[in-house]
């Protein structure tokens, strides 16, 4: 268990869990320039709770042990500031996103922020992701190849721009769509991503500078957004059944609004955290599902034994081996590494030890995933695993875990399946990569490299 420690001058604490001789300088290199081989190298030699040093951060406790992770999960929230070991993302959502808050004001706004992703809301949107991926599939032309990612994009943006905004086709929904596509694209490579981790670098220096041109394009999405906010603010009476309406409608305990500010925080957060995950995540099922033949035939046949055409959008989500795939796919290259950190507030015992005030504990999705003891051949894509057993909180997250797990976890779900099932029963479909692909860092996320390259080909 997690316990808070009494505070003693004479208290002599054991050991703390190893740290590699390895500088820092070259851990950070490693890990933002080839994080899986950094990971794996460090786990196979210091085990599976050890000390990383990067550069810009205090040193962290990375943990791949389920035991460790539980204990991490089910310990008492007001022990930690989880908000705060977030910071790397904040010039990208701002100050109010629920990801940055802490204590009751993260309670609060997540309560806020719930009925949006569940329930009747949410299946109420089954259709227009369904009608969003055809629409985007159309434009495929035979023989002619397209990347994934970028169409995968394309078709999370819509659906967060229509469910969450509730905005339709017109200049302004162009232009959030153009802008923060390239807002995203600033960070494409792993060097470009250094901008994000190291505080000093955050200098808008002329349009000319990553820093700068990334400025510009956040202040015109924010005009953007804020020109929206306002518009609806004024037609309460036209309010639809999209997120943004119901958080104009929400009030806190108090029977308090959510200030302009808040909204704009966490529409920026909804853009970010829950439209490019989605991509990733089904690039990633259309590159496996297209590299191992059985797979395919073994989905396609699921898909095809209902009539998808006018299934109800639940029925198709809960199909066994599509549920399969999807999170064999979350599994084996997870779009995030780590689940969000925790920051001791207090001294603490932890898997055995003293842990100080203010060190940080860093949950690693990606080890964990990859442990053989748990998932034998952890390299290997096999979807059968989630059919043969069930995977408990503390080895199979890749939407986070505790009172910190995503809130969008089962919005993320629902698409990702529906806009997979959609496309698998429309196109027939030629992986034109036949090399295995291996992640590669899109910010502070990690998708296919490549894209993955597809082409369409004529159904026999």
């Amino acid at each position: 268990m997690i316990t808070a420690q009494e505070n003693s001058t004479n208290q002599i604490l054991p050991k703390l869990p190893i740290k590699p001789p390895i500088p820092r300088w070259l851990q950070t290199l490693r890990v933002l320039i080839n994080p899986i081989y950094y990971l794996q190298k460090t786990q196979q030699e210091y085990g599976d709770i050890f000390i990383s040093e990067f550069g810009g951060f205090p040193a962290q406790i990375i943990i791949s042990n389920p035991q460790a992770i539980q204990e991490l999960f089910t310990a008492d929230a007001q022990l930690f500031y989880s908000g705060e070991g977030n910071n790397t993302i904040e010039p990208l959502v701002g100050t109010n996103s629920l990801i940055l808050l802490d204590g009751d004001r993260h309670l609060q706004q997540r309560k806020l922020l719930m009925p949006s992703f569940h329930g009747e809301r949410m299946r109420a949107y089954g259709e227009l992701i369904r009608d969003i991926t055809k629409q985007v599939a159309s434009q495929w032309n035979i023989k002619k190849p397209f990347v994934a990612r970028p169409t995968m994009q394309d078709i999370s943006l819509q659906v967060i721009l229509r469910a969450v905004f509730g905005l339709k086709e017109g200049e302004r929904y162009q232009q959030i769509k153009q802008v923060l596509t390239e807002m995203l694209d600033s960070f494409n490579y792993p060097l470009s991503a250094v901008f994000l981790f190291f505080q000093f670098l955050q200098h808008d220096l002329g349009d000319w500078t990553p820093w700068g041109r990334f400025v510009r394009r956040r202040k015109l999405l924010d005009k953007l957004l804020y020109q929206e906010i306002n518009e609806r603010r004024t037609q309460v009476e036209n309010q639809g059944e999209d997120i943004l309406s119901l958080l104009l409608s929400a009030r806190d305990e108090n029977g308090q609004p959510m200030t302009d500010v808040e909204l704009r925080d966490e529409l920026m957060t909804m853009l970010f955290a829950g439209h490019e995950t989605t991509a990733i995540a089904l690039s990633w099922a259309l590159y496996w599902v297209h590299y191992i033949p059985e797979v395919r035939d073994k989905l396609l046949q699921e898909l095809n034994s209902i009539d998808i055409a006018n299934a109800d959008p639940t029925t198709i989500t809960q199909l066994p081996y599509l549920n399969a795939v999807c999170s064999e796919t979350l599994r084996i290259y997870p779009v995030a590494f780590f689940s969000f950190t925790r920051i001791l507030k207090v001294p603490m015992k932890f898997m055995g030890y003293d842990l100080s005030p203010e060190m940080r504990i860093s949950p690693c999705i990606y080890l964990t995933h990859h442990r053989p003891d748990i998932y034998p051949e952890p390299e290997r894509f096999k979807p059968e695993r989630f059919l043969e057993r069930q995977f408990s909180p503390y080895e199979f997250f890749p939407f986070g875990g505790g009172n910190r797990r995503c809130l969008g976890m089962a919005f993320a779900l629902f698409e990702m399946k529906l806009v997979l099932a959609t496309i698998l029963s429309n196109y027939s479909l030629e992986l034109l990569d036949k090399v295995p692909l291996k992640p590669v860092r899109r910010g502070i996320v990690f998708a296919p490299n490549g894209g993955v390259n597809l082409m369409v080909k004529e159904k026999k």
